[in-house]
């Protein structure tokens, strides 16, 4: 039963997207189940892989998104970025895995081999194929597959290497894959700053104040989700899929950190490199005024 029940008053209902993975789902559990006070707001929430919550974001079809920055940067225009929900932090990357036996022992050797090689990536759209396009700039041969399938895409030869996110950071060696690159490694020392992967925004049209009220009711489930950990609800299990506990757990302990709750000044800092360093490689045209709320 929900912990809490909304007074019978004039509701407003706005559109959310996030994904089913455990970080985004602790995060809005209590917000979306009815476990906290939402004033006068109900959410209609979707749960959807964040590459079609990328696609989504470019019709500016919901009101409240998860997104990866790499989209965002396109959609800054359409979109600010709220202070809460971000999943953002140092060793948090994107990893580029294979089969055993390849023998790569420079960044030089690996960008050759990329130039030919097949290539899974989890979307266009994520803010891991803009890292990885970044760093390897001649890799070309990239095609999308479900982030949830490229484990077994790579198993199969079907792809040279693939690049994971989410829990396959912490599977992919048990399931008898090598790591080619750490991407978010690669990031932090070419940029000197945190690795911004996703984050929560708002489209430009909601009001201001209505938007600083979504900001700290996210921050308030975020809270509640944190009071009630190591135990997990089963709003997080159930959409975790085959996912293990302790997997889930793990995923929750890296994802959502103190940047999750507030960006702060590093978060902050990490975001506008982003969009330096997109700018700067002529991934956008220009710098937005403003991306914050």
């Amino acid at each position: 039963m929900p912990d809490f029940t909304a007074p019978d008053t004039a509701i407003t209902t706005l559109s959310l997207g996030f994904s089913p993975c455990p970080n985004d789902t602790f995060i809005f559990d209590a917000l979306v189940n009815q476990k906290m006070d939402t004033g006068g707001f109900r959410f209609d929430y979707v749960m959807e892989d964040v590459e079609t919550l990328n696609q989504w974001a470019f019709e500016g079809k919901l009101a409240i998104t998860k997104l990866s920055y790499n989209t965002f940067l396109h959609v800054s225009d359409r979109y600010r970025l709220l202070d809460s929900g971000s999943a953002l932090g140092r060793g948090v990357g994107p990893l580029l895995i294979c089969k055993p036996g390849k023998a790569l022992n420079s960044f030089a050797d690996l960008s050759a081999f990329l130039e030919t090689a097949k290539i899974a990536i989890p979307g266009v759209h994520t803010t891991a194929n803009l890292l990885f396009s970044l760093a390897f700039p001649g890799a070309k041969d990239k095609t999308e597959v479900l982030f949830s399938e490229i484990e077994q895409a790579v198993l199969d030869g079907t792809y040279d290497c693939g690049l994971v996110i989410h829990e396959s950071r912490f599977t992919y060696h048990q399931r008898g894959l090598d790591k080619l690159i750490d991407m978010g490694d690669w990031w932090e020392k070419e940029s000197g700053s945190a690795i911004p992967l996703g984050g929560i925004c708002i489209r430009r049209d909601i009001p201001e104040a209505t938007a600083k009220q979504i900001e700290t009711m996210i921050r308030k489930s975020l809270e509640l989700s944190w009071a009630q950990y190591p135990q997990l609800s089963a709003f997080i299990t159930d959409n975790a899929q085959e996912m293990e506990e302790a997997v889930m757990r793990k995923h929750i302990d890296l994802y959502v950190n103190e940047y999750s709750t507030s960006l702060g000044e590093e978060g902050r800092k990490a975001v506008d490199t982003l969009f330096s360093k997109a700018k700067e490689h002529g991934l956008i045209a220009s710098l937005p005024d403003s991306v914050y709320l």
